[in-house]
C-alpha cells in the first residue's frame, strides 16, 4: 500500500506536536519548576521524584520522536499515560482529567498508524 504525502505529513506533524508537548513536560520536571513540583506533590508524589519523572518522560519522548525507535517510545509513553490515568482515578478527579491521558495515548498511536502498514493491518479502517 502506498501512503499519500498528505497522510505522511499529517502523521509526522502530529507526532511532532505530541513530542513537543511531552518535551515541555519533561523539561519542567528536569528543571524542577515550581509548577512541576507542586503538581507532583499535589498528586502525592514526593518532590524528590520530579527529576526522575522528567528523565523517564524525556527518554520516552526522544525514543518516540526518533523514527527507528518510535514504537518503543510509544509503548513507554503509553505506560506513562496509564500511570497518569491511575493517578487521576485515585484522586477522584473529573472525567475530563481522567480521559485526557487516554486521548493523548490514542493520538500517539494514531500518529504512527497513519503511516505504518503493519499497524494498519492490526487496526484496519473500512472505506
Amino acid at each position: 500500500m502506498n501512503i499519500s504525502k498528505s497522510r505522511l505529513y499529517t502523521s509526522y506533524g502530529l507526532q511532532g506536536i505530541i513530542s513537543i508537548m511531552f518535551l515541555l513536560g519533561a523539561t519542567n520536571n528536569l528543571l524542577q519548576t515550581e509548577s512541576a513540583v507542586k503538581a507532583a506533590t499535589d498528586f502525592g508524589y514526593p518532590a524528590e521524584s520530579v527529576m526522575y519523572l522528567g528523565i523517564i518522560l524525556l527518554i520516552s519522548t526522544v525514543l518516540f520522536a526518533y523514527p527507528k525507535t518510535t514504537f518503543l517510545g510509544a509503548l513507554f509513553i503509553t505506560a506513562w499515560l496509564g500511570g497518569a490515568v491511575a493517578t487521576h482515578i485515585i484522586h477522584k478527579d473529573t472525567p475530563g482529567m481522567i480521559f485526557a491521558p487516554v486521548i493523548f495515548g490514542i493520538l500517539v498511536w494514531f500518529s504512527i498508524w497513519l503511516r505504518d502498514e503493519q499497524l494498519q493491518g492490526i487496526f484496519p479502517m473500512k472505506k
